[in-house]
């Protein structure tokens, strides 16, 4: 139980450091909204994951990604302005879950996200996967 508060409370602390305001939920993802521009939301969080000690392990652009590969997959649509994530992973925590459930290697790396979606542009969505409930 210490472990789940502790992974969700840093999560939450990288995703805070970004300068989000307003939660919304959705299924396995926590989310946040800041009207402050994409890039400075996205540098924020790059700068909370490595301020706390984390090292990130990737980061991608997904928008870029998906507006490159549309049209082989016979997509017409463009979804994001501005989509991007990071992984990264905790020694401490990582160990922590494993040892509580070696299953738990499924959690790792953890992930932080922001995204600005063309049909809502200048909102920026910042989040991060919850995990699950602590099976002990």
């Amino acid at each position: 139980m210490r472990l789940h508060k502790a992974l969700r409370s840093s999560a939450f602390a990288i995703v805070l450091a970004a300068g989000v305001v307003t939660p919304v939920f959705a299924q396995d993802v926590q989310t946040y909204t800041s009207k402050r521009p994409f890039d400075e939301v996205r540098f924020e969080l790059g700068n909370a994951v490595t301020q706390r000690g984390f090292a990130a392990h990737s980061e991608g652009n997904l928008g870029k990604m998906l507006e490159r590969t549309g049209a082989d997959v016979g997509a017409t649509a463009v979804v994001y302005k501005n989509a991007e994530f990071i992984t990264f992973c905790s020694a401490r925590y990582t160990r922590m879950m494993v040892e509580a459930d070696p299953a738990n290697a499924g959690n790792c790396p953890f992930q932080v996200f922001a995204y600005e979606t063309t049909k809502k542009p200048g909102e920026v969505v910042v989040g991060f996967r919850r995990l699950g409930s602590p099976s002990a």
